[in-house]
């Protein structure tokens, strides 16, 4: 996922969220944001065990 600027808490719980209901992650990879972007995103792999319920 992309990572903007501010807590990351709060983004990796609505990205999980999107997919259904996170029952661990963990954050395996993270990237700083590339020099000379203005975006200033943050590049994260997160690892998570979801269930999905239809």
């Amino acid at each position: 996922m992309e990572a903007a600027p501010g807590p990351l808490l709060p983004q990796v719980r609505s990205a999980l969220a999107e997919r259904g209901e996170a029952l661990r992650w963990a954050i395996t990879v993270a990237l700083p944001a590339e020099e000379g972007s203005q975006l200033l995103l943050r590049r994260l792999r997160i690892e998570a065990v979801l269930l999905q319920i239809p």
